[in-house]
């Protein structure tokens, strides 16, 4: 039995609501149970130096997590410096959602993802993937509008969603309680069926080709369960 008393396959409920802040071109606050994160695409006509004159877009992210995101108080990173998590997380985000955009399509400029995370429950990584192609795309949408992109760049919906085992079985959507015991944990990146990246890691128990296949099956139903709901949001 999951803590939740959610079924093996259950995800946590998915909300998304879009326009949440006034400035940013595109944005949205993505709740996956008690994870909510805060997300903002931001547009700049300029992309860095090392893209200058090649005629490519850019997508880049930044994380961060309020300091009462968790059960006891953080301090800020912008006064200690990033942690390397917070650095692994943040080009997780961009890496992903660039998997999914045409950088010819796009064109010369950048478009910032912005994943702040107001209350954490497990899957952070995961909520700010798929909630920054949500403002990402609201972004975009907004460029095709004012006649600055000529075609959609954006190829399919970039999800993620964990998997992992805890208590013997693999369960799909790990919230804080499994997170922190599961034997093995996953995080499964994916866009249009196909698999973007994996991370994954034994935690205590090793596991099979068999559990492994087991897992990537709920990230597959999950994934598709996370772009209906990003469609949603965005049509």
């Amino acid at each position: 039995m999951r803590p939740s008393g959610r079924q093996l396959d259950e995800m946590r409920a998915v909300s998304i609501e879009t326009d949440v802040t006034r400035h940013a071109e595109g944005s949205c606050l993505i709740k996956m149970g008690d994870t909510h994160v805060l997300c903002t695409a931001s547009v700049d006509e300029k992309v860095p130096p090392f893209m200058r004159n090649s005629g490519l877009g850019w997508v880049t992210a930044e994380y961060g997590m309020l300091p009462r995101a968790t059960h006891t108080r953080m301090r800020r990173e912008a006064k200690n410096g990033q942690s390397g998590r917070t650095q692994e997380i943040q080009r997780l985000i961009g890496r992903s959602l660039r998997a999914g955009v045409d950088r010819v399509a796009l064109g010369e400029r950048q478009i910032t993802v912005d994943c702040d995370v107001i209350q954490a429950d497990g899957g952070t990584r995961c909520a700010s993937i798929t909630g920054g192609w949500v403002a990402l795309k609201l972004a975009v949408n907004k460029l095709i509008k004012a006649g600055d992109v000529l075609s959609d760049p954006l190829i399919n919906p970039v999800s993620a969603i964990s998997c992992g085992i805890y208590a013997g079985q693999p369960v799909l959507d790990l919230d804080y309680p499994e997170d922190s015991d599961a034997g093995v944990d996953g995080n499964f990146v994916m866009t249009g069926g196909q698999m973007i990246e994996i991370q994954m890691s034994a935690e205590g128990a090793t596991f099979s080709r068999a559990q492994m296949d087991q897992l990537v099956d709920l990230a597959e139903k999950g994934a598709a369960e996370l772009t209906a709901a990003q469609l949603a949001a965005v049509s």
